[in-house]
């Protein structure tokens, strides 16, 4: 639904880019200076933590061979594109001569990965402040579509949950996990560690909190032999969070409707446009 100019706050795209590059500038922009300290707190608080965990060597996963100036565009972290350049500048990929990893350079990849998921949520929010789109009478700041984006990728079919779809919800997250748990079998667990399959783990991250449960209950198990199936497993696992994305697509597209009030709308006048039926018993006087 197209706003008028007058109720603009902004311009949507100067207010995603901002918020891409710096979390929180783009709300500055808007003029909304608390959410933009929030944003930049929380995104730039959780890449931080993840940087001191990792000591900044998530990098160092990837192969030598895979290694240029664009080989981290397809990894979470670049939703916080200004601080997965700083890290780029500061430390690259990895020191020279190597040195073994921090115990915690798991975890703190995935902190600097979620905080690129959640500026994602960030910078829907602030799409939607730049449009000047309003909140539908009887909905809560909970039913806000960055909210609901932002469930749909921490649980597959959570999203469209909350919107009251449970059909819908139920079918996506039995199929994005059954194939998750199908792909993890086959591969031995060997998609879970980043350090072996560096974008396979980035494809399998778009799915949540499941592939976190299964990373950490499994521990990355490690490859003791030949694996048969490996290469399918690796693709059965990483589909469901690419999938994902379009299931967040789904959820963000509904959720934007209900928040303005369109959906409403809409079925008013699909309602006012249906004729009503000419009565029965009427009509049989009338012949008679």
């Amino acid at each position: 639904m197209s706003t008028p100019r007058s109720e603009k706050r902004g311009e949507p795209s100067v207010a995603v880019f901002l918020t891409w590059f710096l979390p929180g500038a783009g709300h500055l922009y808007l003029g909304r200076a608390s959410t933009a300290v929030l944003a930049f707190l929380v995104v730039e608080g959780l890449y931080a933590l993840g940087w001191f965990l990792s000591g900044g060597r998530t990098f160092e996963f990837l192969d030598p061979e895979l290694r240029g100036p664009f080989a981290t565009l397809l990894s979470p972290e670049v939703g916080n594109l200004g601080a997965m350049i700083a890290q780029m500048k500061v430390v690259g990929f990895g020191t020279t001569p190597p040195s073994p990893l921090p115990d915690t350079v798991h975890l703190g990849s995935w902190l600097a990965g979620a905080s690129g998921i959640l500026n994602a949520v960030f910078m829907v929010h602030a799409h939607l402040t730049a449009r000047g789109l309003q909140r539908a009478e009887g909905l809560r700041a909970l039913d806000h579509p960055a909210v609901a984006v932002g469930a749909a990728w921490a649980i597959p079919g959570l999203g469209h949950f909350l919107q009251g779809r449970r059909l819908r919800a139920a079918i996506v997250f039995a199929l994005l996990l059954g194939f998750f748990v199908v792909g993890t079998l086959l591969a031995e667990g060997a998609n879970l560690s980043r350090e072996r399959h560096f974008y396979y783990w980035a494809g399998q991250f778009l799915l949540g909190l499941p592939a976190l449960v299964a990373e950490i209950a499994t521990g990355r198990p490690p490859v003791t032999g030949e694996q048969t199936f490996g290469d399918v497993g690796l693709l059965y696992a990483c589909m469901p969070g690419l999938l994902n994305v379009l299931a967040m697509l789904d959820v963000y597209g509904f959720a934007e409707r209900r928040w303005t009030g369109e959906a409403a709308r809409s079925k008013t006048t699909a309602d006012e446009a249906t004729p009503a039926p000419a009565p029965e018993a009427a009509t049989e006087e009338a012949s008679a």
